[in-house]
C-alpha cells in the first residue's frame, strides 16, 4: 500500500524540485552577466533551489535567447535577456532572428532600464541640449554624431531627435563603445549618442558633458529628458528582463513571477545595481509584454522611414 501511495507523491513534487538554468546571452564578466549572477543568487535564496548561470553569447544576444525559446517548457530553463535580442535585431536583421519574442517567450518580469544619453566634450560651446539643437538647425549636417552602428538603439534615438526637432546631423557609425569615446575625445566627431554606462568615467573626470537622458538618473537631476523639454516622446532606452519559453505551466509562473519580483525589489541589490548607472524599475509580465511590443513598433516605424526596412 505504501509503495502505491508513494507514486503520485513523486509525480506531484512541487516546482522547483531541481536546478534551474539561467541563460545569459552575454559573455562572462560583462555588465549583464554580473547583474544576472547577482539576481541568480537572490533567486536561489527565495526559491530554495540551485540556479546555474549559463553564458551563451553571440549573434546580438539572439543565440542564447533562442536556446531558451527551444528549451523544454518546464520552467527549468529561463532567460535574462535584453532589447537587442527582443527588439532591435528583429527590426534591422529579421532574417537572423529565428523566433518571435511575443509568441515564443513568456514574460516573467521586467528588471531595469539602461539609460541612453547624448554627450559632448565639456569644452564644447553647447552647455545644454537646446543650444546644441539650435546650432544643428542653423548648420544642417555640420555636426557629426557617433553611434555604434546603423540600426542600433542609438541610431534610432538620433532619428527620433532629428524628426522631433528638425535638426540635421551627420551620422558616423563606429564599432564598439571604446571607439565612440576615442572619436569624441579626439575631436573626430562633435556629439555621441550612447549608453550612460559608457561615458560615466569621462563625465566624472570632467572631459564629457551629458546634455540629454532617455530616463531620469537620480545622480543627474539637472540633465533633462525630451519630455521634460516639452517634446511628445522620450528617447528609447535599453532594458533587461526575465523570460521563459512560451507554454510553461501555470504552476511554474505562479512560483517564478513573484520570486523574480521579490529578487528585483530587494533593497540592497537594487541599490547596488543602481550605483552602476541603471534604473531598477520592476514591471509585471503584462507590462513587460506591452513595452516590448511598443518599442518594436516604434523602431519598425523609424526603420521604414529611414530606409533600413521596406
Amino acid at each position: 500500500t505504501f509503495a502505491f501511495l508513494a507514486v503520485p507523491m513523486i509525480q506531484a513534487q512541487p516546482y522547483p524540485s531541481r536546478t534551474i538554468q539561467l541563460v545569459i546571452p552575454m559573455p562572462p564578466g560583462g555588465f549583464m552577466d554580473i547583474i544576472g549572477r547577482d539576481l541568480a543568487e537572490e533567486l536561489k535564496k527565495i526559491l530554495g533551489t540551485q540556479i546555474i548561470v549559463l553564458n551563451k553569447p553571440g549573434a546580438s544576444m539572439t543565440l542564447g535567447t533562442d536556446a531558451v525559446v527551444r528549451s523544454k517548457k518546464d520552467g527549468y530553463t529561463i532567460a535574462y535577456t535584453n532589447t537587442s535580442a527582443l527588439v532591435y535585431s528583429r527590426v534591422t536583421n529579421p532574417e537572423t532572428v529565428p523566433y518571435d519574442p511575443v509568441k515564443d517567450l513568456e514574460p516573467l518580469g521586467f528588471h531595469l532600464f539602461f539609460p541612453q544619453i547624448i554627450a559632448v566634450l565639456n569644452s564644447s560651446p553647447w552647455k545644454n541640449y537646446s543650444e546644441l539643437i539650435d546650432y544643428a538647425k542653423k548648420n544642417p549636417g555640420k555636426l557629426r554624431v557617433c553611434t555604434v552602428g546603423q540600426g542600433s538603439l542609438d541610431h534610432f534615438n538620433l532619428e527620433i531627435t532629428q524628426t522631433l526637432t528638425g535638426a540635421q546631423f551627420t551620422h558616423v557609425p563606429v564599432k564598439g563603445a571604446a571607439t565612440i569615446i576615442t572619436s569624441l575625445l579626439g575631436g573626430h566627431i562633435e556629439v555621441t549618442y550612447t549608453s550612460f554606462l559608457v561615458v560615466i568615467p569621462d563625465v566624472e573626470s570632467g572631459k564629457l558633458r551629458i546634455l540629454l537622458l532617455s530616463k531620469k538618473v537620480p545622480d543627474l537631476p539637472n540633465v533633462p529628458t525630451l519630455s521634460e523639454l516639452g517634446y511628445k516622446q522620450d528617447l528609447l532606452s535599453a532594458w533587461f528582463a526575465f523570460f521563459a519559453p512560451a507554454g510553461v505551466p501555470e504552476e511554474v509562473k505562479r512560483v517564478l513571477v513573484p520570486a523574480i519580483e521579490k529578487a528585483i525589489k530587494n533593497p540592497e541589490l537594487k541599490a547596488k545595481i543602481e550605483k552602476l548607472g541603471c534604473i531598477v524599475d520592476y514591471k509585471s509580465p503584462a507590462e513587460l509584454k506591452k513595452l516590448m511590443i511598443e518599442d518594436y513598433e516604434r523602431a519598425v516605424d523609424i526603420a521604414v522611414r529611414i530606409g533600413l526596412r521596406k
